[in-house]
This record gives structure tokens, sequence and C-alpha cells, in this order.
């Protein structure tokens, strides 16, 4: 068996596309070789990246695909063997299959009687396949931008293509793509390295050469480097006693898809500046400049910072480096400065009319008009929390942090920094004495922005995050701006997400219909409410899925039963999730799923429900007898259960079912012939189903 190499070389990926690039390719080669029968056992597939480069180096390569046999079926006997003798059919056919005319046979199907062949097909050499093959795959790599770089040319890709490095153990795959043929030199560092190509001679030489030519493509063995070398670097900050580096783990990978061979530099900044607030001071560093913030023992900002570099220097080409990146981030802090001390002039309350005048979205309005909608959305999510439960909520306050919400996007500091709105208004509202209740919400009003955020801390920050997102929903969804396949230009998935983690993570009495409604009261825009909850369902359901982990069969066997309450369908996804192992209850769901495999086939032939209840003395037979009996027995018990949400037990008693309902099965015919009887019978499966299906709807889970 061989090891094959692939590199593709290009201009600088930008970081956030490569990982899940190097991803797909490591995965479309794995299932090129897997279709084409390229591998003789579980194949090693290993992923490398870097900025310029995404490669693949796969173990226990076929070196070519197995011969196999055919059976092939050709035209009708007796046009191909007119008065038994072969004729001109046959031969055509013989010819095709590559086997003499006295090889063919008879084939009988429930079509008639056909030719048939066994025909010997060869397989191909893995090198003639994948030169073949592997251009399609890699132009079909997902990027979220493509480009053209070549006049004329049909091929899109992220960046232009540079070189490209194929390799079946030392022998060259003739491959090209775009104009780009392989072969077995590479590239290393650009500053480091040079020009001087980099060559190949082995896919399993392959990382030690580029290590030669100053180039770790090893995600992992850059992620500890970086981390090692931050660790360092804090060391050597004497000035500082007990400093470490804030820990930030989206910048580690950001800075890890920057760099082929890092290293880490520390410089520092004036102290003056650490007067102004920690959140300006690490945007500033974080956004802007990918450098690390330092802080103290106590976990206060220090005037230091660490930026990774993506080369090698000696002293002197340090200290040049380290003043060059001291005097860009003291031009950055500067214009915070100046942008914090200029804002404070005009009050937040004052900034308020000057709304009127930034643009929301051009076909519906200005942010005056999105805060006028946000005020109608949180009354109604007030009176509606209210009504729904116990909850102390400052109204005042949750009024003037709404009204004020958007006022920091006319500041100067959030022009300049637009990662820092809402976080700016904030601490504008802590420096003006609007106090703690109205500055936290207004601080907050944009978490969680992913699934990994907490929820806003307090009552009132939550509801504002749920009355802000819902009016953008609402009002999107009116203008037929809704999510398309992979496209949301106006992030109203990530929003929706927002709401289903503050629903569920949050104590508020709300509920996504609550929610759904407050939008309509806050916008004279008319929208579909049916899509708008179809859309939280799906949420939900990703919810449920990606961020809480429950399995996709359980997710929809839950929300089947309901996708109001989202506290609510997280308890009943964790007694499922619970209740699965046991096999009552797996037993229980195969009959449930029976059961509903019987009702659409009797909906299918036009057998409704019967007039009457069930059992009006038609059910006769001791079976379904004892079923109906122990479903009503059951039903109040599971009822009072379900009323007190204790869904473990009440998932146990309905698994307790399960020898009364295997005795049904075993005994009564459903579709009995006589109209009556199977309607009496329909009546009670279809109650049994009905009754104990609002918790999740057993005959979604996947079975055996």
């Amino acid at each position: 068996m061989a090891e094959f190499l692939l590199e593709i070389g290009l201009e600088e990926i930008p970081a956030r596309m490569i990982a899940g690039a190097e991803a797909e390719l490591g995965q479309r080669v794995r299932d090129l070789l897997t279709r084409e029968r390229l591998f003789a056992e579980e194949p090693a597939v290993e992923t490398y990246s870097t900025p310029r480069r995404l490669a693949v180096v796969v173990r226990g390569v076929l070196p070519a695909q197995a011969d196999i046999e055919e059976q092939l079926t050709g035209p009708s006997w007796k046009i191909a063997f007119p008065n038994g003798e072969p004729g001109p059919a046959a031969q055509a056919f013989a010819k095709k299959a590559g086997v003499d005319v006295t090889a063919l046979i008879k084939i009988t199907n429930a079509k008639g009687e056909y030719v048939g062949a066994t025909a010997l097909r060869k397989g191909r050499a893995a090198a003639e396949l994948l030169a073949a093959e592997l251009p399609k795959e890699v132009l079909s790599l997902y990027w979220a931008k493509n480009m053209y770089w070549r006049a004329g040319k049909p091929e899109r890709f992220v960046r232009p293509l540079r070189w490209l490095v194929a390799l079946l153990d030392d022998a060259i795959v003739p491959l090209e793509i775009a104009g780009i043929a392989a072969g077995n030199q590479s590239r290393g560092h650009r500053i480091l390295h040079g020009d001087s190509p980099v060559v190949i001679a082995h896919p399993l030489a392959y990382l030690a050469s580029l290590r030669q030519a100053y180039v770790d493509a090893v995600v992992q063995f850059r992620r500890n480097t970086i981390r090692k070398a931050l660790d360092a670097a804090t060391r050597d900050l004497t000035t500082t006693p007990g400093a470490r580096w804030r820990e930030d783990e989206p910048l580690i990978e950001t800075v890890v898809h920057l760099t082929e061979w890092p290293t880490v530099l520390h410089g520092s900044f004036e102290a003056e500046y650490l007067s102004l607030p920690e959140e300006v001071l690490v945007t500033v560093m974080r956004d802007h400049q990918k450098y690390f913030a330092v802080e103290d023992a106590q976990g206060k900002l220090a005037p230091h910072f660490l930026t990774v570099l993506n080369t090698q220097v000696d002293e002197e080409g340090s200290a040049i480096i380290r003043h060059g990146n001291e005097r860009v981030l003291r031009s950055r802090f500067k214009d915070a400065q100046f942008f914090w001390e200029t804002d404070q002039k005009i009050p937040l309350t004052d900034r308020v009319e000057m709304l009127k005048s930034v643009t929301f979205q051009k076909e519906l309005g200005n942010y005056h008009w999105k805060t006028e909608g946000n005020l109608r959305a949180v009354n109604k999510l007030v009176s509606v929390a209210k009504a729904n439960g116990a909850v102390a909520i400052d109204e005042a306050a949750l009024l003037k942090a709404t009204e004020l919400a958007k006022a920091d996007l006319t500041a100067e500091l959030v022009k300049e920094f637009t990662e820092l709105q809402g976080i700016v208004g904030g601490l504008y509202a802590t420096t003006q004495g609007l106090g703690e209740t109205v500055a936290s919400a207004i601080y907050a009003q944009y978490s969680p922005a992913s699934t990994d955020d907490a929820i806003p801390p307090t009552i009132e920050g939550q509801l504002l995050g749920l009355a802000d997102r819902i009016h953008t929903i609402a009002v999107m969804f009116g203008i037929g701006s809704m999510p398309t396949g992979s496209k949301d230009p106006f992030a109203l998935r990530r929003a929706a997400n927002a709401i289903v983690k503050i629903l569920a993570e949050s104590e508020l009495p709300l509920k996504i219909n609550d929610v759904i409604k407050a939008s309509a009261a806050s916008s004279e825009i008319i929208f579909d409410n049916e899509l708008t909850r179809s859309f939280f369902k799906e949420r939900l359901s990703f919810y449920l899925r990606d961020v809480r982990g429950f399995a996709y069969d359980v997710v929809a066997a839950v929300l089947a039963a309901g996708a109001d309450d989202v506290r609510d369908a997280i308890a009943r996804a964790e007694a499922v999730t619970a209740a699965r192992g046991s096999e009552d209850f797996l037993a229980i769901s195969a009959a449930f799923k029976r059961i509903k495999n019987i009702w659409r086939q009797a909906s299918q032939q036009g057998q409704g429900y019967p007039p009457g209840p069930f059992g009006d003395g038609v059910l006769t037979q001791p079976e379904e007898l004892n079923l109906q009996a122990e479903a009503v027995r059951l039903a109040r018990r599971v009822s009072e259960l379900r009323q007190q949400q204790n869904y473990t037990a009440a998932l146990e008693a309905i698994a307790t079912l399960r020898p009364t309902i295997d005795a049904f099965f075993d005994k009564i015919m459903v579709m009995t012939p006589d109209l009556k009887i199977r309607a009496a019978r329909l009546f009670l499966i279809q109650g049994i189903y009905e009754g104990f299906s609002d918790i999740a709807d057993f005959s979604e889970i996947v079975v055996g």
C-alpha cells in the first residue's frame, strides 16, 4: 500500500476560513478514496494547514482498484436469440460486456426472459483516478467568499492557487487544477526561507521538509508553540509581579491561522491609558491589533501587551518591531481617549433624537423608529411576564434602558470601534449616573452574541434583549427578508438563537409565543405568525441538539409534543434521554410507531373515527379490554405527573403499558374486515397514541 500527499498552495487565506476548509478537504479526499475502492482497511487521513496551504496525507492507499465482476442485463432473450441462434442484438451486447457470445446466459425475472452476462471490470490505477477526480473535489470546497483570478477562466476559489504537490509514494500524480500542474515542490516561509523550492521526496517526509523551511503545518503544534511562547514572554515582565496573559481562545485560534512559524514579543504602553475602561483597551488590542492583554496577580489590566509574530527575529529586530507596535497602539489609545472624552459632552439622553439620522434598514426606517418599536415590545413583554407569574421587574429602569439602548450608535467611540456598541452605552450610562440597572441592561443588550456566551445577568437586560431581537425579526419577516439557505444577511438566526437561549437559561415566565405576540404589538408591519413560529421551532431544535447535545430523534419527539415552552422542552428532552435506555420504553416507542403506521394506512383507506366513544360493547376480546382499562388507569396517573412536570416518573408509568400493548398486538388484528370493530380498535389505539404523546411523540424515537 502507498501513502498519498496533496498540498494546495495559495495566497494567504483569511484566518477564519482555514479550519473549516482543512476539515472539508480531508473529508472529501477520504470520501473519494472510499468511493473509488482505494482503501483496504480503515484509512488514516491527516490534514494540515497554514495561511498559505491546505494539505492532506493519507496512509494505506491501494495502488489500484481491485478488478470486480458485474452482472449485466441486456435485451430480451427472444430479440437477442431469434430461432435460438445469437442475432445482432446478442452480438452487440456480448461486445459491450467484453465476453464471447457463447458466455451469454438467460436471466428470468418478473418482466420476462433477458440476456445476461458476467463482465470483468478492470480496476483503474490510483494515480489515474486521483488525477481525474481530485480537481473537481478541490474546486468544490465551500468558501464564504470566492474570487476569479484568471481572466476568462471559470475557476473560483478563496485565493489564487500558486502551487500543487501531489505524490503517491515518491511518484508525482499528474493532476492539474486551474492551470497549475502538480509536482513535488512546495514553498517554505515567505521571509525566513525565501523563494527556494522545498522538495518533498515522499508524503511521510512532508512535515519534516516544511519544518526545515520554517513552516510548521500542524495546527496543534503551532497552537502549543504560541501558548508556551505567551507564557515565556509574560514571565519576562518582571515589572508586574504575578503577570499573566489574559486567556482568549478565539484570539489564539486567529493567530494560529495567521502564522506559519510563530514567535511572541512583548511590549508596553503608558500607564495613564489605564484610566480608560478595560473594555475599550482590550478591544483596541484584541480586535484591531491582535494583541493579547496582560493582567496582574489581581486580574487588573497591566500596561503591557503580547503580540504573535509570523517570523523569527534577533534582539535588534525585536526592539525595532516592539517599538513599531508600541507606537501603533499608542496612537490607537490616544484616539480612544479623545473619543471617550468628546462623547461625554453629549449625554445619552440628548442622543436619542440624533438616532433619527442613523439608518436601521433602508426599507423600514431609522434607529429612532427602531427604539419606539422596542419600547412597545418591552411593554408587552412586561405585562405578559407579570400575568404569567411573580417576577420583580424595575419597569422604570427597563423603559429608560430601552429608550437609551441605541443612543451610543451616535457616539464617536462606537463609530471608530463598532465592536463596542452597547458596551459603550452601558459605560456612559454608568459615568452619567443613570443607575446600575439601566447601565447593566444597556451594556448586555447584545448578549448572548453566540451560543457560548452568557445571557444578560439582569431581568431588565434579558427583557431588553428579547424585545430588541424579536422586533427586528418581525419587521424583517414583514418585508420578506427571511434567512434563505446559508444566507442570513441580517443575522436573524443568531437573533432567534439568542432569544431561545435567554428563555432557556433565565427565570422569565415567558414562552416563545409570548415573545412572538410582543413582536406583533411592537410593529405596524404585518408578518406571518405561522412562519415565525416555524422559524423558532427550527431554532429551538438547533439549541437542543447543538447546544444541549440531545439526540436528533429525542429532539424530534419532544418538539412534536410542543415547541413553545423552552424550559419545559428541555426538561422533557432530559427525561426522554434518561428513559430511552429502558427496553420497556423502546418497546413502547416501537408500538407507537406501529400505531402511527396503522392509523396512516386507515386514513388512506378513508377509515376515520367511529361516531361514538370507543368500547361501547364492540370491543370484546380480553386483550383489547385489558388495554382499554389499563390505558384509562394510566392516563389519570400520567396526567398528574405531567402537571407536576415529573416527566421521568410519567415516562416510567407509560413504559408499564408494554406487556398489555404487546399482548394486544400479538392477539388482535386491528384492520379486521368488520368495519365496526375496526373503527373501535382504531379509536382505542389512536386514543392511546394521543393521550400519551403530550410529553413526546414516541414514534419519533429510533428503535433498534
